[in-house]
């Protein structure tokens, strides 16, 4: 048998969606855009474009094979709904929210302990790489943090040091983008255990 024909459309439904079910959705949850309208065509491919562009790594969206349709995952399009047409949050603030949340789900689902992000001590210079920004961008935010957190550095072989839990502050409160990245490449790499445990994610079974 072949495998799109295993499931039906409304257990594929649980897997991903057409433009026109999200569409639906979107309008009968009374979701409006961030003006108040109703959401249409238009401002749904728009928002798709945004979560393409944003992370693709994602593979949410599928490749247009055999015909001009596209089709978005599941968690693409609670991604739609909890970050991009979320009115009370920025949309930094609630795509970090988004992707805590999945890792969350998956280190459950998979029965992982949680991974820390941050393991290890920098020295100034590192974090200029680490972060792609300015040693005097960098600079400035470690001076923010010392206001709050003092102890958050300390000096080892006449170098200044940034303990782990500074740069997580920084991460958290100066260079959310940064913070964004690593929670989706965790994400990911939960993504894949997810797949070798056999669960399906980015599996259009042929349908476009």
């Amino acid at each position: 048998m072949e495998e799109n024909k295993i499931y039906n459309e409304s257990k594929l439904d649980e897997i991903f969606l057409s433009y026109d079910k999200i569409l639906y959705k979107l309008n009968i949850q009374n979701i409006k855009t961030k003006t108040g309208n109703n959401i249409t065509h238009k401002d749904l491919r728009y928002a798709i474009q945004i979560m393409q562009r944003k992370h693709k790594n994602c593979r949410w969206k599928s490749e247009k094979i055999r015909s001009r349709n596209s089709y978005i995952l599941i968690e693409g399009y609670y991604w739609l709904i909890n970050v991009y047409f979320n009115n009370k949050k920025k949309l930094i603030d609630a795509d970090i929210e988004f992707f805590k949340k999945r890792i969350q789900q998956y280190e459950e689902l998979l029965k992982l302990e949680s991974k820390n992000l941050f393991d290890k001590d920098m020295k100034i210079q590192e974090l200029v790489n680490y972060f792609n920004k300015k040693y005097e961008t960098i600079e400035k935010a470690i001076w923010k943090m010392l206001k709050i957190h003092n102890n958050y550095r300390y000096i080892e072989s006449d170098n200044y040091i940034i303990t782990k839990e500074g740069i997580e502050w920084l991460c958290k409160n100066c260079f959310k983008q940064n913070y964004l990245e690593i929670l989706e490449s965790y994400k990911m790499e939960l993504t894949e255990k997810y797949i070798r445990a056999g669960y399906i994610y980015d599996n259009f079974f042929n349908k476009n």
